[in-house]
């Protein structure tokens, strides 16, 4: 399983991309070292000129794989939440009971990160800081709805799909599975931001967890 695990690679839309950075050293580079600037300074203050400067080429190379520094955020958006679906079928394909495959569910989607070693130029632990705390500028423009239209964001949506497949397999009847679904997951999100930044804005605390949370909320409402 674990060569297995090696050998995977993580699929983003290449409409995001001028050229895949998974197919050169710098591309890797850019990604690499580009989570590691945007979740020091903040993706406001990151620019391709820092970047370059960091990793001791010309900004111009970089521009020969992103034509812009939000296409660089919906890449990193797109490959963590396909590295997230990954997880999700990875961990629950194997369950049988559908409330302990829910249960799983939800851990997956809203637990703390750790590190993958099967990504070794990717440091997912920081690149969930930068999905939690930069992630809605990835949709959140004018561009958004053209963007839609060309398949940027069909990551995040089949991985609220799944989601909301697992619940409708406890509770076939719920009306709102997709909301549902969409709600843990960027839920989640602002979860743990607050639990780091507004703490008397959750009651997520070192004892409790988002995922603590999320299985409460969901365990009630789809009445299970």
């Amino acid at each position: 399983m674990n060569s297995l695990l090696s050998n995977l690679r993580i699929s983003v839309p290449e409409k995001i991309y001028v050229k895949d950075p998974e197919s050169s050293d710098l591309g890797k580079r850019i990604v690499e070292h580009g989570i590691i600037l945007i979740n020091e300074i903040g993706f406001d203050a990151f620019t391709f000129k820092k970047l370059g400067e960091r990793i001791g080429s010309n900004e111009s190379s970089i521009y020969r794989y992103f034509e812009s520094k939000h296409k660089l955020l919906l890449y990193l958006s797109s490959w963590y939440w396909a590295w997230l679906e990954y997880q999700l079928v990875l961990e629950t394909y194997s369950i049988s009971d559908s409330r302990e495959k829910l249960k799983k569910a939800i851990e997956i989607v809203s637990r703390t990160t750790e590190e993958d070693s099967n990504f070794s130029h990717i440091n997912e632990v920081l690149l969930n800081q930068i999905i939690i705390n930069e992630n809605s500028k990835s949709f959140l423009t004018k561009t958004v709805d053209q963007e839609n239209k060309e398949g940027y964001f069909n990551i995040y949506k089949s991985i609220v799909q799944r989601l909301r497949d697992i619940f409708l397999e406890v509770n076939p009847d719920y009306p709102f599975p997709s909301s549902l679904a969409n709600t843990v997951i960027d839920g989640s999100l602002h979860q743990h931001f607050f639990k780091d930044h507004f703490e008397s804005l959750t009651d997520c605390k070192k004892d409790i967890t988002p995922t603590d949370f999320y299985i409460n909320l969901v365990f009630n409402t789809l009445n299970i």
